[in-house]
This record gives structure tokens, C-alpha cells and sequence, in this order.
């Protein structure tokens, strides 16, 4: 998953990030209304996790210019105030989900892996392509019921081509979404090229077929067609 953490809370904020990164997720942090701002409207995620207080703005304006640019990113808000009426708020404006703090980080991560869940898969614990089967709790992938060994990033870009299968998606997007905006988006996408052979191996190996296509000049398409 790609997740942006929108949180002024210094410990918190780094907690959170430590947690999702050790388990294979990009997690990028700010910490202020402007930096979340310019992030939002270049960038694309999986996941908002947004603070309502921010030290110089609202988190629910952030919200708003999401809805506004019809950004697909889902968004979870986390705030200390639990009113009904926050809640209802936030959630009339296009929230997915809403938690109160404190809560326990293994909760936050629940809350957001359903949020992605809901978005790409339609809320399934299971995805299905062809002969590929993945178990998204699990964090299995099976192709004709043999397991793959796979890296944290060959899950995770098998996922992100499923998610977005049959479309061409460009090096830079894979490679944003793998490694986070901060990568380096030089003309050299080895790392890149590295990854996606190594997937096609293991599902060919496996028996499957190969439904990663290359768009010359642009990117790649997932594809059984």
C-alpha cells in the first residue's frame, strides 16, 4: 500500500510511519496543511490517514479538495475530538472511515487495509485473476494452488497491476507507488525493470501465463487479452 500520513503530532506522526513501513508499505509523513495540500494534488495514494487539526489549516479542507478534483484516494480521519456531529462531518464530505485517538496502531492499519480493500477490490478478502489467487489477509499469492514466493515489492506491484488491470500505467506511477515520491525518476528504471521480470518468472514458473505487457514509450498494461 501507498499511504500519506497527515499528522502535526511529532510522536505519533513517526510511529505511525516506523508501522506501516516495517510491514513492506510506502508511508509518507507531513505534518502541516500546506505540505499535505501540495502533496494531494501531484501525488496519488492508497490511503490518507488525516488529522482534522492541523496547525495552519483544517484537515477537513484537505478533504474537500479531494472531493473537488475527484481524487480516488480513500481517507481516514483521525482526530481526539469524538463528537457526533465531527464524525458525521467528516463523513458526509467523503470520508471513508473515521478513528478517535488514542487507538492502537494495529486498529489504524485494520481500518485501512478495509479502506483499500474497498476501493480496488470491492471490499473482498480475496482477489481473483485467471489462475492467479491472491489472499489479502493472508498476503498469499497462489497461481494453480502453488504458492509464490514473493518480495514485499513483487506483492505489492502484482497488486497494483491487478488493481489497475487493463490499463497502460506508466514506469513513473509503478514507480512512485513502490518506492514513494521521493524516488529518483531519472530515465534509468533498472530497479524497476528488476521487479517486473522477477514477477513474471515466478507466475510463468508457476504455470501461469504472462498478462504483464509492455506499452513501448509508455508504461505496462496487466492483461489476459
Amino acid at each position: 500500500m501507498k499511504i500519506l500520513v497527515i499528522e502535526d503530532e511529532p510522536g505519533l506522526r513517526e510511529s505511525i510511519q516506523q508501522y506501516f513501513a516495517g510491514g513492506g508499505n510506502v508511508c509518507e509523513v507531513v505534518a502541516d496543511y500546506a505540505s499535505a495540500l501540495q502533496k494531494i494534488n501531484i501525488y496519488r495514494y492508497d490511503c490518507i490517514v488525516l488529522d482534522i487539526t492541523l496547525p495552519d489549516g483544517s484537515g477537513l479542507d484537505i478533504l474537500e479538495n479531494l472531493k473537488i478534483n475527484n481524487h480516488p484516494d480513500g481517507v481516514l480521519i483521525v482526530s481526539a475530538k469524538n463528537s457526533l456531529d465531527d464524525r458525521l462531518n467528516g463523513l458526509d464530505m467523503g470520508a471513508d472511515d473515521y478513528l478517535v485517538k488514542p487507538f492502537h496502531l494495529s486498529e489504524l492499519k485494520a481500518r485501512v487495509t478495509s479502506i483499500v480493500r474497498r476501493k480496488s477490490f470491492d471490499g473482498s478478502r480475496t482477489v481473483t485473476f485467471s489462475e492467479i489467487k491472491i489472499d489479502l489477509t493472508a498476503q498469499q499469492v497462489m497461481v494453480h494452488d502453488i504458492i509464490l514466493k514473493l518480495t514485499k515489492k513483487e506483492y505489492a506491484l502484482l497488486l497494483y497491476f491487478i488493481a489497475n488491470k487493463a490499463k497502460v500505467i506508466s514506469k513513473n506511477a509503478i514507480a512512485e507507488h513502490l518506492w514513494g515520491d521521493e524516488v529518483d525518476l531519472s530515465d534509468n528504471f533498472d530497479f524497476l525493470y528488476s521487479h517486473i521480470k522477477n514477477l513474471r518468472k515466478k507466475i510463468m514458473d508457476a504455470g501461469g501465463k504472462d498478462y504483464i505487457q509492455s506499452a513501448y514509450g509508455m508504461g505496462y498494461k496487466f492483461t489476459d487479452l
